[in-house]
């Protein structure tokens, strides 16, 4: 068993570790070493836990951010932990660990939010027995920090016509159209990261949400591209109209963030833009493409809706993660947290409005 392996360990065992994340059927972006690096102003901790032959069973990327005026950390492992999930002894030795880096940086909370189904009751008692708790009773997406509804497609052993067959007929009609209008798409490179901000910029404007900045965009390139990230261009007429940054890690691509500029958007770039990151998926036998979050879908006058109906149009499942794992361990600074949390977005919200005004 070990922990606090850092960043700079050696190469065999640096190998090791990402050949384990990146091939185990739970990999996500979001666990990997190189995402600890584009959330460098956290501070990261690895848990790695080994068989009796010695070999990787277990992995869990931990974040650690220190909340001002409290002066305490808060610990969070972003769709953790990689293993299997069903191994009570591989759980409880996980939260152990959890609890030595807690005690270690004097955290008040761990926070947690696996991919794992909201139906599996199996994994709750699992975790439960650990001591750690489970939460479901999600009323805001201010709850969790990653999406709790999200689209995914099946790939497995899958062609491009059968899941072009699989596709709303709306949809397979707009993809056509798109190519048939003369749209390309392009593989970017990190000289494209400019255009590819501005056609957030006009998205965010647009459709009215907070975009990041765009040394945000460059960090992630320059920490998992171009391997792991691309950034592809819809083009027409040698002009840039619509833009995409999807992740490729392990068995999944994730449709990170995506835009389009206010002209032209009559020629549906972002159909063919997603036909195009799927196609990648396949060419890397991948077996889950994930739309990332959705929501309005409860709602046909949402704002919110429109693009889950864009994204329903292909065809993929509805998936509903569990809401979050947690253990409490300063229960007096979790409840201060969580008022300055409170307030923080109610101000935030207040100073939205007026600048719209």
């Amino acid at each position: 068993m070990r922990w606090n392996i850092r960043l700079e360990t050696d190469s065999k065992e640096r190998k090791e570790i990402e050949e384990f994340i990146t091939k185990h059927e739970r990999a996500h972006f979001l666990q990997s070493p190189e995402w600890a690096k584009v959330k460098s102003e956290w501070k990261h901790e690895e848990i790695i836990l080994h068989d009796e032959n010695g070999k990787i069973n277990a992995y869990l990327s931990v974040l650690l951010r220190k909340v001002p005026v409290l002066n305490r950390y808060i610990m969070y492992a972003p769709r953790g932990p990689i293993c299997d999930i069903y191994n009570e002894k591989i759980i409880k030795e996980l939260a152990d660990e959890i609890r030595k880096i807690a005690k270690k940086y004097k955290a008040f909370i761990f926070r947690a939010d696996p991919d794992v189904l909201v139906s599996d009751e199996k994994f709750k008692r699992i975790i439960e027995n650990a001591g750690l708790k489970a939460k479901d009773n999600i009323k805001s997406i201010n709850d969790v920090i990653q999406p709790k509804y999200v689209f995914r497609l099946n790939l497995t052993n899958k062609t491009e016509e059968e899941l072009l067959q699989s596709f709303h007929q709306k949809t397979r009609y707009n993809i056509r159209l798109a190519a048939r209008k003369g749209v390309t798409i392009r593989v970017g490179t990190k000289e494209d990261l400019p255009e590819f901000y501005k056609t957030m910029q006009e998205t965010g404007n647009r459709d009215d949400f907070i975009i990041r900045s765009l040394e945000y965009y460059k960090k992630i390139y320059d920490c998992l591209g171009p391997e792991h990230v691309r950034i592809m261009l819809a083009e027409y007429e040698g002009e840039v109209i619509a833009a995409t940054m999807p992740i490729l890690y392990g068995n999944k691509v994730w449709y990170l963030y995506g835009g389009s500029k206010n002209e032209k958007r009559n020629l549906m770039p972002n159909y063919l833009l997603q036909w195009e990151m799927i196609k990648w998926a396949l060419e890397n036998k991948c077996d889950v493409y994930d739309f990332r979050g959705i929501s309005g879908f409860k709602d046909e006058k949402s704002g919110s809706y429109g693009v889950y109906k864009f994204k329903k149009g292909f065809n993929p499942d509805f998936t509903e993660f569990i809401g979050e794992i947690y253990a409490i361990f300063n229960p007096i600074t979790n409840n201060m947290f969580k008022m300055m949390s409170f307030m923080y977005r109610k101000y935030g919200l207040l100073k939205n409005k007026i600048k719209r005004k």
